[in-house]
């Protein structure tokens, strides 16, 4: 492995205009497939083998026509104090706009209030229901703004009007918060470089990997039915990784220079052990969001696969761009220890401090200080570190899961108005109705099937109200649809899904009919179910997978079983934060969270994959550096202060990018995409630096040589990958006696 990519990376080095050429071809044929193609639909939350999903499937056959996928608004309607809404002049301001909206040429129905009894019992509040033939994303902007006019010529009657549905659903946005983690990332590149030029690499490759990442997922998006969402997580993920691989790539190239070797010749030696860790990381990265997969909920799948295609491009960006580009630079990017005149005025390296100073030692850097402390005191770190992560768990005991509606938007909005009118005059349930779908065309006597469901229900706990079946054409499948008493995400209501649910398996055994209970609630429910399922199948193949892949990395099987372990404190101590700030409402300001509530069912098992594949990164990037000085013939206490000292700076430096980046991407208008940012963001903190730089050498050095050990069956049979870049020692041994000679 490594010697394969020190000679991609010489290759890349010496064709750097083909290499930045056909990059810069893959970003303009990306972007003019996203120019041309068609804007991406709504999200797909269908999720195969649910009761709800069949019940959705049955709608759409026995239903013909009835656009059950098409886009839904409720206007709210409330009377001025004092007032009622069936005063002569209310009513004819709600008909009229009853009417405009019925001439629409995208409206399949409109029901007045006042004919499809919509009206509240005190008279103050009313809505009419408006039912259009496409989905909310594919809406025409003139049926929107015919929506919003209807609606403000009511207002200039007097009234007080409110639109919800997913009708008015607009394409998230992420906020200039998105630019502030891009300009602290820039930031702390070039002080970490302390040059422009060095800094400026890892930023341009990166963004060039997420323009191509970003640009064909935009281009496939109508094709492949990608939601919106899909192209902001991966350009998330796409963006964060691909900085840090480079700035891993660039390092190691400087600490090349700064042993005096030639510019291609530490290109190719930075490729070949950096680049090794970087394709491993990568791996892992992948790994964990292609197996979102096996929750078997599209949605999902495609996010991980798409996110995991940004993370490949940013691999191969790294191996053979930043190469490419670092030959371009040339002696603007200077040696490890060398800064440049933006921080460091002209200084010259250590090295060459040291030798005006015969006999002096070199100062020990920060990292190297930290790890000497940790090898001394390793059981106190470890104690400290696992107290301090189990601390921030323990709100994860609390967690509650569901998926967002219109309760949980910010109340400047008119979506959160309307389910706030809504919850006033018809009860919180209202909100979050039950549509219950009687397949009696096996039965003998349909109608009194549908009675006897209809009655059964009636008699359940938390039911405000039933309507009466609503047969179709044929006659052997109604729907009825029930409002529980409880707002939609409640445990009661939950617990009256269920319990119709039950009472229909007991109906089937008597008549043969089939009850199902859909709608946006019972699919949440749903949803949230199939999740908690494949959460453990999901974290077995994941970690399992990638326990593998580490073993043949580090050739150990205890340093890949502490990573995993490291792993689930941090994703527990990252879940426990967001059900603090989300759900318990701390810090609710600061992060711009207007309204708390469950956390979205889906964040716990995307949580997981992504934030075990970013934990590997800082683990193959950390203990590679000690493998690789163990494996040079140090102790294992001297190869970890090891590892810190020359891994130490460039992995903080990383983690704060990647925390930074994650964290701009707190400002969306979607919370989802908002949750994801800070949860993420938090987890890379607790992982980089709590895990990685205080729990793993400290567990490291309380297993000394046996960290390292390998079973000599299972060494014999593992494929030597070399991670750690022994082969190049010898390819570089005749350069080596060449420099000699000429500093002679």
């Amino acid at each position: 492995m490594a010697t394969f990519l020190y000679k991609l990376g010489r290759l890349a080095f010496r064709r750097r205009h083909f290499v930045a050429l056909i990059w810069v071809a893959l970003l303009t044929l990306a972007g003019v497939g996203a120019a041309s193609a068609p804007p991406a639909g709504t999200t797909s939350f269908s999720i195969p083998g649910t009761e709800a999903q069949k019940a959705f499937d049955l709608l759409e056959e026995r239903f013909p026509g009835a656009a059950a996928d098409g886009a839904t608004a409720r206007v709210v309607f409330k009377a001025p104090d004092g007032e009622k809404m069936t005063d002569p002049d209310n009513k004819a301001a709600v008909e009229k706009t009853v009417a405009d909206l019925a001439d629409g040429s995208e409206v399949a129905s409109v029901a007045d209030p006042y004919r499809g009894n919509a009206v509240s019992q005190d008279g103050t509040i009313a809505y009419a229901s408006v039912k259009y033939d496409v989905s909310g994303m594919e809406l025409e902007d003139s049926t929107k703004d015919a929506l919003e006019e209807a609606a403000q010529q009511a207002r200039d009657a007097g009234l007080t009007v409110e639109i919800g549905g997913d009708a008015l659903q607009a394409v998230p946005h992420t906020g200039a918060t998105e630019v502030i983690g891009i300009a602290v990332a820039a930031v702390v590149l070039v002080i970490t470089f302390g040059s422009l030029v060095a800094a400026g690499l890892p930023l341009l490759t990166a963004l060039i990997g997420v323009g191509i990442g970003v640009s064909s997922i935009t281009a496939l998006a109508s094709a492949l039915e990608l939601g919106s969402t899909t192209s902001i997580l991966a350009m998330m993920i796409g963006l964060a990784v691909g900085i840090d691989y480079a700035l891993f790539i660039v390092s190691r190239y400087r600490a090349e220079l700064a042993e005096g070797r030639e510019r291609e010749e530490a290109a190719g030696r930075a490729v070949g052990t950096a680049g090794s860790a970087v394709v491993f990381a990568g791996l892992t990265v992948v790994i964990a969001l292609v197996g979102l997969a096996v929750v078997n909920i599209p949605m999902l799948t495609k996010m991980g696969i798409a996110a995991a295609g940004t993370v490949a491009i940013a691999v191969v960006i790294a191996l053979t761009m930043v190469p490419a580009l670092l030959g371009y630079a040339g002696r603007r990017v200077k040696p490890a220890g060398a800064k440049g005149k933006l921080l460091g005025r002209g200084r010259k390296s250590a090295d060459q401090a040291t030798e005006r100073t015969e006999g002096a030692q070199p100062k020990a850097n920060l990292g190297t200080r930290w790890a000497r402390f940790v090898v001394r005191r390793p059981v106190a770190v470890l104690l400290l570190g696992v107290v301090g992560l189990g601390a921030a768990a323990v709100p994860a005991a609390s967690l509650e899961l569901g998926l967002p509606d219109d309760g949980s938007q910010p109340t400047s909005t008119t979506q959160r108005r309307a389910y706030d009118l809504l919850s006033e005059g018809f009860g919180p349930g209202f909100n979050g109705p039950l549509m219950v779908v009687v397949d009696a065309q096996g039965s003998d006597a349909p109608q009194q099937v549908f009675t006897d469901v209809s009655d059964e229900i009636k008699g359940l706990d938390d039911v405000m109200a039933v309507t009466p079946p609503q047969p179709n054409k044929g006659g052997d499948t109604a729907t009825i649809t029930v409002v529980p008493d409880s707002k939609p995400s409640s445990v009661a209501t939950e617990d009256l899904v269920h319990a119709i649910r039950d009472a229909g398996g007991d109906i089937r055994a008597d008549t043969g009919a089939e009850t199902l209970v859909t709608g946006s609630t019972a699919m949440n429910i749903d949803v949230s179910q199939k999740l908690n399922d494949a959460l453990l199948p999901y974290l077995v193949l994941v970690v399992g997978l990638a326990f593998l892949l580490l073993i043949v990395v580090f050739r150990s099987i205890l340093v890949p079983l502490k990573a995993a372990l490291g792993f689930l404190l941090s994703v527990m101590a990252a879940l426990g934060a967001v059900v603090a700030v989300f759900q318990w409402g701390w810090l609710s300001g600061l992060m711009g969270v207007e309204e708390t509530g469950p956390v979205m069912s889906m964040m716990p098992i995307f949580m997981v994959g992504v934030v075990f594949g970013l934990a590997m990164d800082y683990e193959v990037f950390l203990v590679t550096r000690m493998r690789e000085a163990y494996v040079h013939g140090e102790k294992p206490d001297e190869a970890v202060v090891t590892g810190f000292k020359h891994g130490a700076r460039v992995v903080t430096a990383a983690a704060v990018i990647m925390m930074a980046v994650f964290a701009g991407f707190i400002g969306s208008s979607e919370s989802m995409v908002k949750m994801i940012g800070f949860g993420l963001a938090i987890a890379v903190f607790f992982d980089a630096f709590v895990v990685r730089m205080a729990i793993v050498p400290a567990v490291l050095a309380l297993l000394g040589k046996r960290a390292w050990w390998l079973p000599k069956w299972l060494d014999r049979a593992l494929p030597n990958v070399d991670v750690e870049g022994e082969g190049l020692r010898s390819l570089g041994d005749d350069k080596d006696e060449d420099r000699e000679l000429v500093r002679t």
